[in-house]
């Protein structure tokens, strides 16, 4: 297989995880499609229109002393906290 084919074979991957991404860590890829983006290198949507929005609200900040602000706002850290994925280093379990 040429460089090309596996680099494609890894953006359609990706492009099928965009529709519904994985909630375990296990269930990410650890082939060449690791190293690809969601939205693709260089999308030509933003950040809010494309499959990133999934992942949360890109004015999310959170700050070295633990505050978070949306929007330039501090907010409780709990309300923008989502469930920690399985098996990732957050999760108690």
């Amino acid at each position: 297989m040429s460089e090309k084919d596996a680099r494609d074979q890894a953006k359609e991957k990706v492009r099928q995880l965009e529709e519904d991404p994985p909630e375990n860590l296990d269930d990410w890829p650890d082939d060449e499609a690791k190293y690809e983006t969601f939205g693709g290198p260089e999308g030509d949507h933003s950040y809010d229109e494309g499959p990133e929005a999934k992942l949360g609200p890109h004015d999310v900040r959170h700050r070295d002393d633990g505050s978070v602000t949306v929007e330039g706002e501090e907010v409780d850290p709990d309300e923008v906290k989502g469930d920690p994925i399985p098996g990732g280093p957050t999760d108690k379990d």
